[in-house]
């Protein structure tokens, strides 16, 4: 019997712009080059439903995906990235720190973000609704590091912690089996997923 699988890719590198909301961001080429190779791989190729935030980063990700395997996007706008307006962008030190209080204290607003437990819940029922269709075969979700990592903690039954936090640089995926909701692996470049 083969059983679905479901995974959750974050986009990879942005062309980052102070001057551009981040939700409007799109890929770097570094990014695009990334996806455009791994749309080729084999572990992709069970994928009947492919779900997208609908930030641009994700979406120009989710369509080269789409394009290579020909199916449609469903782009869901509730799965966002959590909500950090109240700060708009911040240098990559101050950024880190800021997020490290975020996974830290999932109950608080850091510098008015979105709680962690807030954004959590919402990718969660986003996720969630999807799944509820049963449709048959595998699933991919594709979003951002720290609402990734906040399902990933629900899926696994981990607390929120910035420890089952992606690597660097974007282009991570996770995976579980649809069914059961059993982790079959946590973060993994893309390029080293087996097929």
């Amino acid at each position: 019997m083969t059983i679905d699988i479901v995974r959750y890719l974050t986009h990879p590198q942005v062309q980052i712009d102070p001057d551009v909301p981040v939700p409007q961001w799109g890929l770097s080429l570094v990014g695009r080059t990334r996806t455009e190779a791994v749309a080729q791989a084999g572990w992709l190729a069970r994928t009947t439903q492919l779900i997208s935030s609908g930030e641009r980063k994700a979406v120009e990700t989710a369509e080269i995906i789409a394009g290579r395997l020909g199916i449609m996007i469903d782009i869901r706008e509730a799965m966002h990235e959590n909500d950090r307006s109240a700060t708009g962008f911040l240098k990559p030190a101050e950024f880190e720190a800021v997020a490290d209080q975020f996974f830290a204290q999932p109950h608080l607003s850091v510098r008015g973000w979105e709680r962690a437990l807030d954004a959590q819940a919402r990718i969660v029922r986003e996720a969630e609704a999807v799944l509820a269709r049963k449709r048959p075969g595998d699933v991919l979700f594709v979003g951002h590091g720290a609402v990734g990592t906040l399902l990933f903690c629900h899926i696994a039954g981990h607390p929120i912690d910035r420890a089952y936090d992606q690597p660097a640089g974007g282009g991570h995926v996770f995976a579980f089996t649809r069914d059961a909701r059993h982790v079959l692996h946590g973060w993994r470049k893309m390029e080293e997923i087996g097929s």
